[in-house]
């Protein structure tokens, strides 16, 4: 691609993804690589700024994570954060050593806002610190431009070699004006003009998946979810019908989702494939509680269903996936090709008879395929889809799924979800869904008892999935959900809300 770009050189810090994060959302394009890649490829790839993370190691112990000190003399600026900061200041010849107080969580910090990297901000304000080490003397040439009661090095710059770094973490919402400091970094130092955008990277990523395949086929399996959906529609926009999609309805869908997802794609210019294998999956389910051996047979089910029907087009050139950005960091810089079926898709490249995988949206976060999707026309039904589990349903029905149940809480979960949306929470609550537990209690109504099932409703708030906290969503919307489920879905007589986080729980019950 022909944007400019600023490399992110990971250290292992815990906000290395949120640091890329971050520079995409300023309208610049980023790429994370390892701290080990070579000063010849950063060359190469020609970086107008370079951004060094934090990590957690000691920069003076002998096998912590180091830099070429030729990447600091390159003249490109350079941003170092924790570590990458205490990293410059240890190789340029400073001293770091352990910090006589730790310091943590949101701490006073006064800028000099002669700065470029504070111009415009107040000249105290609240950073997130997080190290047990600190910078005790910096190295000739470089200066303090901001400091805390603990930390008299808080932040450094040497403008002539056009580097700088940062104790705390601007990244971080508790850095409060951090999206400043890194946009002056971005525009005041490293001269970026933001040519990073979607639709902006819309047309790049045509014209390539276009001059890639040429008049070749490729493959899809299309689960309706953001991620597949959207590589749908990149690959539509592309190269129309030479694309063919498998969409496979296990019978675990939402309400109306099977019907929403073939509508959604009715007009595209592409070959649609449904298949209908509600009652094969659901006599495979006959009996089945343990939630292990539920994921399993529906996966490789469903890796048994494709095969068939990608038996009946032949062979294809082109596996299409839709991987994204987090995914190619987890796996770790440097694999040579980095291959995520879909997580209800297994080992679907062993059952395809094709030469290669393509993957449009590699380089894109979660957000930016979202913002890419209403770029291409996708309808929000899918553009913002509920986070779901390749398995559906089947792992929000605890113990034995039945079709009593799944008809159940597809009702429930419809009311639940739709109140969110009406309360204007469902961009706010960033997951939220109905359980359907294996317990039945008593209830009453109209003066007679009944004895139905209890229903559990989850709503999670996080950044990245890996850790989420309960949503905070108002007894009042609670309240209306409760009352509209026990009142329109029959077998339901009491509802609970779940209030743990992650950990100790998970998001999904099962």
């Amino acid at each position: 691609m022909s944007h400019q770009l600023c490399i992110v050189l990971d250290f292992g810090g815990q906000y290395t993804q949120l640091i890329a994060r971050r520079v995409r959302e300023s309208g610049v394009y980023c790429e994370v690589l390892s701290y080990k890649t070579s000063v010849e490829k950063i060359k190469k790839l020609n970086p107008a700024g370079i951004i060094l993370t934090g990590g957690p190691s000691s920069v003076y112990d002998n096998d912590s994570p180091k830099i070429n000190k030729e990447i600091l003399e390159l003249g490109i600026p350079i941003l170092g954060i924790c570590y990458g900061y205490q990293l410059i200041i240890h190789t340029l010849g400073g001293k770091v050593s352990p910090a006589p107080t730790k310091e943590y969580g949101k701490v006073l910090t006064s800028y000099d806002t002669n700065s470029m990297l504070f111009s415009g901000l107040n000249e105290n304000n609240l950073s997130w610190m997080s190290h047990n080490d600190y910078v005790v003397e910096i190295p000739e040439g470089f200066t303090a431009i901001a400091s805390t009661e603990l930390c008299a090095y808080a932040a450094v710059e040497n403008t002539s070699k056009s580097l700088f770094g940062t104790q705390f973490h601007p990244e971080v919402n508790n850095t409060v004006e951090g999206f400043k400091i890194l946009h002056n970094f971005l525009y005041k130092a490293c001269k970026f003009t933001g040519d990073w955008s979607m639709a902006n990277y819309a047309s790049t990523a045509i014209n390539n998946i276009r001059e890639k395949v040429g008049d070749g086929k490729v493959l899809l399996a299309l689960s309706g979810g953001v991620d597949s959906s959207v590589a749908a529609a990149l690959l539509a926009k592309a190269i129309g019908n030479q694309l063919t999609c498998i969409y496979v309805d296990h019978g675990f869908m939402r309400k109306n989702e099977s019907d929403e997802i073939k509508k959604a794609f009715a007009d595209w210019d592409i070959n649609l494939i449904s298949v209908d294998a509600r009652e094969q999956f659901m006599a495979k389910m006959k009996g089945v509680s343990d939630p292990e051996t539920k994921r399993k047979i529906i996966g490789e089910e469903f890796i048994r269903v494709f095969e068939q029907e990608a038996k009946k087009i032949g062979k294809v050139d082109f596996l299409a996936q839709g991987t994204i950005y987090p995914d190619v960091i987890e796996s770790g810089e440097g694999d040579a090709v980095v291959v995520k079926s879909h997580h209800n898709v297994g080992g679907l490249p062993d059952y395809v008879d094709f030469k290669e995988i393509i993957e449009p949206l590699r380089m894109l976060f979660k957000d930016e395929v979202r913002r890419l999707g209403t770029e291409l026309g996708l309808t929000d039904v899918l553009v913002w889809r509920q986070p779901f589990p390749g398995p559906g349903l089947a792992i929000r029905v605890i113990g034995e799924v039945t079709e009593e149940k799944l008809d159940i809480l597809r009702d429930a979960d419809y009311i639940f979800r739709e109140e969110i949306a009406r309360a204007g929470l469902d961009r706010q609550v960033n997951q939220y869904f109905a359980v359907i537990t294996n317990m039945r209690s008593v209830g009453v109504e109209n003066n007679a008892r009944t004895y139905d099932y209890t229903l559990g409703l989850r709503g999670v708030t996080t950044t990245d999935f890996m850790t989420a906290d309960f949503a905070k969503i108002p007894y009042e919307i609670l309240e209306i959900v409760s009352t509209r489920i026990t009142d329109e879905v029959k077998g339901i007589n009491r509802i609970v809300y779940d209030i743990t986080a992650k950990p100790p729980s998970t998001i999904e019950w099962e």
